[in-house]
């Protein structure tokens, strides 16, 4: 089974989102009504994983869930979507990982995560998948999973010369500096990339002092997503950034939108490695925009049947 190959394989999280939307968030230590509640599927890796496929690439998630409900649901999640599961384990040690997540009217979110089941992925698990990794044209990971095993699975592609986009999301402000390294593309938001370099983060020129500082670290290429405000794209190539607009929507929950935009970016990456950078996150912006303009994370993952056809 496992020497299947794939276009894009995920190394990372899983997480049942158990999702409240009120009017606003609320204050601390204050109990506000909400008007609807729903459990959706999320985790950036399984997110990331899910609109690739939806893309219309051949993917594989390698994570962990828990022998439970939510775990059992989240194979299942996987197989609706066409994403190959040889490499989901379960684990009766810890539960399934779950994310607390308020939206207010404004489309803003406040999530609170619990991992589980996520930080018990480790090498042994990489080395079972190693043929698919080694295979793949496009690795993918984030840091919602054991950090360490994050940056294993990236080194195992790097050195098999497989395209790798890392996420540094949830961000840590003293990443290991071998990450940069093994990134062909580092791929953040405004906030994420603040934590990283130190720099405030609010504008386009913000972004770009704040691009060379993590490209001054080794990777190849770097993406700071700005949301409305589309993204910054610099390579370690050529040297100067681009400002890569976005098309203005309306904005209706943008939970999962910058999981949206990476995983639509490993598709052109697999699909279409000799594109420009900036034309893979031009095109990834614009499914990314799709993503906003419906409510939930996965639920407002556009198909590839949902998009234009020049995007393809």
């Amino acid at each position: 089974m496992s020497d299947k190959t794939f276009d894009v394989v995920v190394v990372g999280s899983c997480m049942t989102d158990l999702v409240s939307q009120a009017p606003r968030l609320p204050k601390a230590g204050e109990t506000i009504r909400g008007h609807k509640f729903f459990i959706g599927f999320g985790g950036k890796g399984a997110n990331q994983c899910i609109q690739a496929a939806r893309l219309g690439v051949k993917t594989a998630m390698i994570c962990k869930v828990g022998k439970d409900f939510f775990g059992d649901n989240y194979i299942q999640n996987f197989k609706d979507n066409d994403v190959h599961t040889d490499f989901v384990w379960q684990t009766s040690d810890a539960a399934t990982g779950a994310a607390s997540i308020t939206v207010n009217d404004a489309g803003e979110n406040a999530i609170v995560i619990v991992a589980g089941a996520n930080m018990r992925l480790g090498e042994e698990e990489l080395q079972q998948a190693l043929t698919a990794i080694r295979k793949a044209k496009v690795l993918v990971c984030q840091l919602e999973i054991s950090s360490q095993t994050s940056l294993r699975a990236l080194q195992m592609a790097h050195d098999n010369k497989v395209r790798t986009i890392f996420n540094p999301a949830p961000a840590v402000p003293d990443l290991d500096f071998g990450f940069y390294r093994v990134s062909d593309v580092f791929c953040c938001n405004e906030s994420e990339a603040e934590l990283l370099t130190g720099y405030s983060v609010n504008n386009v020129e913000d972004a770009h002092h704040a691009a060379q500082e993590l490209l001054r670290r080794g990777c190849t290429a770097v993406i700071i997503t700005l949301g409305p405000q589309g993204c910054v794209v610099l390579k370690a190539q050529d040297k100067t950034s681009t400002h890569v607009p976005s098309t203005a929507v309306k904005a209706v929950d943008t939970t999962g939108a910058g999981d949206s935009f990476i995983g639509a970016l490993a598709f052109y990456l697999a699909h279409h490695p000799d594109m420009p950078l900036e034309e893979m996150a031009r095109r990834a912006n614009q499914v990314a925009a799709v993503s906003v303009q419906a409510v939930g994370t996965q639920t407002s993952f556009p198909f590839k049947r949902d998009l234009p056809a020049d995007l393809f």
